[in-house]
């Protein structure tokens, strides 16, 4: 924020910023009680009625009274992470699309309608990056119908937190009584490191097959989707590896899948028994799929973590990783 010349804090955008990243503070208390000030960066994403919101790069919105702003000026898109590979928003999703294929899609402009069964929202909700070439309330109306033709419920996947992101359409689909139901993280790191860590690999066993006691520590089916739809959106992808460390009980100790898809190596289920954690197992798991991966020609990683699973973000932080962008799967009412 700037002083101008007379000492007040300036005001520097006006609602025809709508839709660019901007910084505001804003008077949270009466004068009389002592000037206090809140300050909020993210996404102007509209500004009606005297009213601002701003979605911030965790996806929440700030609500902001105009008559209370003190300073505001656009800012430029969020800075380069200081650790992991360049990454541009419209190629990782579309990366993480394609690692996580539906079983039936299409296209409704650049929107990406996707179905399998109801196994996992990744792979039965709308992938709304770009445009979908109608009016919003057309378009909406349009993922309903092809959802309820399906008999699933309508969700749609829109992201927050880099350039590129929807932070508009999710604030416009939350005032049409869209729930949001999920929120989730993607994060990057660089390959090479990841590959060369101290762990022992020696009992993790990579396959591209699938097999009953991968799926059993799996665990994740009861959601939705025949045991068909579960195997085929978990073998699809451009190069799919499975990685394992035998265990007792007819189910492995730990897991993981990778898929190596250019420059990219995506992890995901990776879970290791309760009763083996911190045993190094999941460090193990992902240095053995990085290393097939560098071997492949991959050189940047990501993976996508739940906001309120804790362990893996402890393990992936320590891992390298870091945040990229934040994506939500909104229900429609």
């Amino acid at each position: 924020m700037e002083f101008t010349g007379t000492g007040r804090l300036d005001v520097r955008i006006t609602p025809l910023d709508v839709g660019k990243r901007v910084s505001t503070r804003r008077l949270t208390a009466p004068p009389a009680s002592g000037e206090r000030f809140t300050d909020a960066v993210g996404v102007l994403t509209s500004w009606d009625e005297g009213v601002l919101l701003i979605t911030t790069k965790r996806g929440e919105t700030v609500r902001i009274e105009e008559s209370s702003l003190v300073a505001g000026k656009v800012i430029p898109a969020a800075p380069a992470r200081r650790r992991g590979p360049a990454a541009d928003f419209a190629e990782l999703c579309r990366v993480a699309s394609r690692a996580w294929q539906p079983l039936e899609s299409a296209r409704l402009g650049d929107w990406e309608l996707r179905a399998a069964g109801g196994f996992t929202r990744r792979a039965n909700s709308v992938l709304a990056a770009g445009d979908p070439g109608l009016p919003r309330d057309e378009a909406l109306e349009r993922v309903r119908a092809w959802y309820a033709a399906r008999e699933l419920p309508a969700y749609l996947q829109a992201a927050t937190g880099a350039a590129g992101t929807q932070e508009v359409l999710c604030a416009e689909l939350e005032g049409l009584g869209w729930r949001r139901e999920a929120t989730a993280e993607v994060w990057i790191a660089a390959l090479a490191p990841l590959a060369d860590r101290d762990a022992d690999v020696s009992g993790v066993v990579l396959s591209r097959d699938l097999d009953e006691g991968w799926l059993r520590r799996y665990g994740r089916t009861g959601g939705g989707g025949t045991a068909a739809a579960v195997r085929r959106v978990l073998g699809a992808g451009p190069s799919v590896w499975f990685a394992s460390v035998p265990g007792g009980g007819g189910a492995p100790a730990a897991i993981g899948r990778c898929v190596v898809d250019g420059r990219w190596a995506g992890f995901q289920a990776v879970e290791v028994d309760p009763d083996r954690r911190r045993q190094g197992l999941g460090s193990a798991v992902m240095t053995a799929l990085a290393q097939r991966a560098l071997a492949e020609g991959a050189s940047a990683a990501w993976l996508q973590v739940e906001t309120e699973n804790d362990g893996a973000r402890a393990l992936y932080d320590g891992l390298g990783f870091v945040t990229h962008h934040r994506y939500h799967h909104f229900r429609a009412p």
